[in-house]
């Protein structure tokens, strides 16, 4: 098979499917992270043995062009030599000090230059740990126990997200998941997204008992939906209207849909920001900061306490900052993706049109999800009126054409700098065929 072409015979999975029968004898169903499992989308996962620019090449050779990108990370590509090369000149070094290092200064510098919201920034070891620290933090500042979250955002596994809506906007959450307690449930509003009435009301209800309101202001996890036009700006005002810390979970959109995420490209200001995936360089990595007087509340500076070993770790800084100069030396990049994945939403939206699939294409920069609906998905409600099982056989025709695509409907896609017009047209061919075979066509 040639470097710019997709397969043309079977795939052969066998090293992936005995790895995967190894796996779930030592690790809970298999895998490290759920969405891995493939139950979404039926079949066995993919172990993957390495990756360069747009290619993923698994364990039994076959190559994939890559639209998950780690989740967002490799806006790159995979393996970009000055992200490498930044790696190599640290690990010399030693991986990890448990002690201040330059980088993290560095890191902090460049951070703030490209995101003028972020006055001061703590460094931790991933998204997770970003968002369950920054709802602590406002907490503290405000002297307030309860937060605001939306249906089908997700702000990674901490306790405090883990909560199903309620049967109305006002209905206190109940936990989504064993080992969440009712005592932490209670302190979790959720409110549908793109409904500000809904948080009008919600916050009226509880009447200077929010401390924070927390949101994904371009969502990535319940597949993509974007902001309907002035709902960021009203989440501001009413956040500034009653003293609510307004944090921006920018672990997706943060470098990826602007130099200075979501909030530079809708021009919205959050008092608190979290950050992971690009900062990283695809190395375990995230970041909170914001205003400097709720940020100086954070220990030692402060009494609200958080800590990490690993926090700041200097190959994790290095691949960052070398991704992030880049990024921000060369702003063209961002019009670059932005045509890419205009091209490869506006070509699906085609196909579908032609094959009689009213379906539904969201795009927001370099993200993009086909929803299998012919309804417009604005919240988690419409999105789920999605149809699963064809787009767990769209997914399986894909993936056997070599497209790998994120195992899940409510996934968010990725497109980085190494998908070239070339590769846009191997996807949109393999697009077409799959469709059919999806639908019977």
């Amino acid at each position: 098979m040639s470097h710019d072409s997709l397969p043309t015979t079977p795939l052969s999975l066998a090293t992936s499917d005995a790895l995967f029968t190894r796996a779930k004898n030592h690790i809970p169903g298999g895998v490290n992270s759920p969405v891995r499992a493939f139950r979404a989308v039926g079949g066995h996962p993919v172990f993957m043995q390495s990756a360069k620019g747009a290619w993923l090449t698994d364990v039994d050779g076959n190559r994939y062009l890559d639209f998950i990108n780690s989740w967002g990370p490799m806006i790159l590509g995979h393996a970009p030599e000055i992200v490498l090369e930044a790696v190599r000149g640290a690990i010399g070094n030693s991986l990890s000090f448990g002690a201040p290092t330059q980088r993290e200064v560095e890191m902090a510098e460049l951070i703030k230059q490209m995101v003028p919201s972020i006055e001061k920034v703590r460094l931790v070891n991933s998204g997770t740990e970003a968002t369950m620290s920054a709802i602590r933090v406002a907490r503290g500042y405000t002297g307030r126990n309860k937060i605001i979250k939306f249906e089908g955002c997700y702000h990674g596994h901490g306790d405090s997200f883990l909560i199903a809506a309620g049967s109305g906007a006002l209905t206190l959450g109940a936990p989504d998941s064993p080992g969440v307690t009712q005592g932490v449930a209670q302190d979790t509003l959720t409110v549908p997204y793109n409904d500000l009435p809904a948080v009008e009301r919600t916050i009226a209800a509880n009447d200077g008992q929010v401390a924070a309101l927390i949101l994904e202001p371009v969502v990535g996890n319940m597949g993509l939906v974007a902001p309907a036009e002035g709902y960021l700006q009203g989440l501001r005002d009413l956040c500034t209207q009653h003293g609510i810390v307004l944090i921006f979970d920018e672990v997706m959109t943060g470098f990826r849909l602007a130099r200075g995420g979501a909030q530079e490209l809708y021009g919205i200001t959050p008092d608190m920001t979290t950050l992971g995936k690009i900062i990283g360089g695809g190395m375990p990595v995230g970041a909170y900061g914001g205003r400097q007087d709720i940020m100086d509340n954070v220990a030692p500076a402060g009494k609200v306490y958080q800590a990490g070993t690993l926090s700041g770790n200097p190959i994790a800084t290095a691949a960052g900052i070398a991704q992030l100069t880049y990024l921000q030396q060369h702003p063209e990049l961002y019009d670059q993706l932005n045509r890419t994945t205009t091209r490869i939403a506006d070509g699906t939206r085609q196909i579908c049109r032609e094959l009689g699939l009213n379906y539904t294409v969201n795009q927001v920069g370099s993200m993009f999800s086909v929803f299998f609906t012919d309804q417009p998905v604005t919240d988690l409600e419409s999105a789920k009126t999605s149809n699963t099982e064809a787009f767990g056989r769209y997914f399986q025709a894909m993936l056997h054409r070599g497209i790998y695509l994120a195992p899940a409907q409510y996934e968010a896609l990725f497109v980085s700098t190494a998908m070239t017009d070339d590769l846009v047209a191997l996807y949109l061919t393999a697009c077409r065929e799959s469709m059919r075979e999806a639908h019977g066509l």
